[in-house]
């Protein structure tokens, strides 16, 4: 570990098994979590946070993998890296994730960044979450006594349940939908960036569903559920689900207009506030992203 900071003592745990992980992190509670560390170096690097001691997660190999679940689900470890959900074994059950997962960064970010550091870190750029929110994925936290609880993905990511003391995200739950997925993001330069909007839609044909999340405009993915439940109402499900391009279009200016709503109107005597120019072409940019996503997965 190369650091600009003050060098201070520091302890390195590599555990064994996700119990003896909570174990090492209940033992010290300054300790810190590392398993790519792609977001956690950069950090000390810049000086923003000198961890007492840290508890490596490489050597756990069952976050290290994943596994079908009864009840149409698939079971992933935390550990995955990026470069391992964007294999074609991968893509071919989850499409949406493997995309996101190959959208991530160039190959050194891919090879070490993993699932579950996306999930902890929480950055609205965060390529996987918008997708995982879409999926309505669920999450699977370890505790202190082998204690094991279930969250949707959404509830870390809004802030409605936090990681206690010594928890640890030790599994993802994603539903296996047999349908199409895309994942769409804009960034502000060619070749792989972080993103300043992304999309993912997911068609879900047994509840005739259209479910949608747009990533890296606000700090947490944002689902415009009234517009995923009109789009949804006007796809023929028994048939051949296309949509007119104006469907397609007005989808896109309903999801963007619902995540980036205009101005309140101006009380009597107030001047009435208007988007600025860069608001206006984030709001364009969601807006051909939702189109372009929606129209992939019905073609």
């Amino acid at each position: 570990m190369t650091t600009h900071a003050p060098r201070t003592s520091q302890s390195v745990t590599l555990p064994g098994s996700l119990d003896e992980a909570v174990a090492a992190l209940a033992a010290m509670p300054a300790a810190v979590p590392v398993a790519g560390g792609t977001d956690l170096m950069a950090a000390v690097n810049r000086g923003q946070l000198r961890p007492a001691g840290l508890v490596g997660l490489g050597r756990i190999g069952e976050l290290r993998s994943w596994r079908y679940q009864d009840g149409g689900h698939a079971l992933l470890g935390a550990g995955l890296t990026h470069a391992r959900m964007g294999r074609p074994d991968f893509a071919a059950l989850i499409p949406a994730l493997a995309a996101s997962a190959r959208a991530a960064g160039p190959p050194q970010i891919r090879n070490a960044g993993t699932l579950g550091g996306n999930i902890a870190s929480a950055a609205p750029t965060g390529d996987t979450l918008p997708v995982l929110a879409a999926l309505e994925a669920e999450l699977i936290i370890a505790g202190p006594g082998g204690i094991r609880r279930e969250i949707p993905v959404a509830h870390l990511l809004t802030g409605r349940d936090l990681l206690g003391p010594a928890e640890l995200i030790g599994f993802v739950r994603v539903p296996l939908l047999h349908a199409p997925q895309v994942f769409l993001k804009a960034t502000g330069r060619t070749g792989p960036g972080r993103a300043t909007a992304s999309v993912a839609v997911v068609l879900d044909p047994q509840r005739r569903g259209v479910r949608c999340a747009v990533g890296a405009i606000a700090p947490m993915p944002l689902r415009p559920l009234e517009a995923e439940r009109w789009i949804a109402s006007l796809i023929d499900w028994d048939g051949e689900r296309g949509l007119a391009a104006e469907a397609l279009a007005a989808f896109g200016e309903y999801v963007a207009a619902a995540c980036i709503p205009d101005p309140e109107p101006a009380a009597e005597g107030e001047e009435q506030q208007v988007l600025s120019p860069a608001v206006l072409h984030l709001r364009r940019t969601v807006a051909a992203l939702a189109r372009r996503a929606l129209g992939r997965a019905l073609s």
